[in-house]
């Protein structure tokens, strides 16, 4: 009997090192997700300048440079390609808006869900079809916070979730919101860390490069 609890003492050693030595800690993740975005950013030739940079430069972001400001706050990568017609979104203000986007996992480099082009995925098995109709969002500025809900959409049926990503809010304090008829609308392009994404980033720890256009919805 002592041999063969000494057996099974040494297997469940073994078990607990093995699992340790093959198991990723959030720590880990969190590290594999700043490898993830450098070697993005680097790979796109970005040029990341710093707030006071962005500041300087009248809350502008140099296009023709690739170049995208860092937020500390948020840890959100921004780049304004459109400051939009219209006007920016007054405190206490609650507003429905309409956005068309592609977002992509930058760390398993695939696009996961886009309506900017009607398209197809395959997710857990099952087929997911979308159309080129941009999601609904209600949206409330309470100061300098943004909070929003998906009323309707890709991003809601593909996620599971009405809570839209904070990172998506991010540009808000410094886009215009017009529509269409008014003029071009604002368009942005994002590196959202899993902390300002959405449910499936932030539970997997993985961040999402986004191209998304922003229009008031009446």
């Amino acid at each position: 009997m002592k041999k063969i609890y000494c057996l099974l003492t040494v297997l469940c050693g073994v078990l607990v090192m093995t699992g340790c030595k093959n198991g990723e800690t959030y720590s880990d993740l969190k590290e594999a997700e700043r490898d993830a975005i450098n070697r993005y950013i680097q790979n796109e030739n970005i040029k990341v300048i710093s707030q006071a940079e962005f500041t300087k430069q009248g809350e502008t972001t140099d296009v023709s440079m690739n170049e995208f400001v860092y937020l500390d706050k948020s840890g959100v990568y921004m780049q304004i390609v459109r400051q939009g017609c219209g006007t920016k979104m007054k405190d206490g203000e609650t507003l429905e808006i309409l956005a068309r986007f592609s977002e992509y996992n930058i760390k398993e480099d695939k696009m996961l869900v886009r309506n900017d082009i009607p398209y197809y995925v395959i997710y857990n098995n099952q087929r997911y079809d979308y159309s080129s109709a941009p999601d609904k969002m209600s949206v409330e500025r309470l100061g300098s916070s943004f909070s929003g809900s998906f009323v309707s959409g890709a991003m809601y049926t593909f996620h599971g979730s009405a809570s839209v990503p904070s990172g998506w809010m991010v540009p808000l304090a410094y886009v215009n919101l017009g529509r269409w008829a008014d003029g071009e609308i604002a368009k942005v392009c994002l590196i959202v860390p899993h902390s300002q994404g959405t449910v499936d980033a932030s539970s997997s720890v993985y961040p999402c490069y986004y191209e998304i256009t922003y229009e008031r919805a009446n």
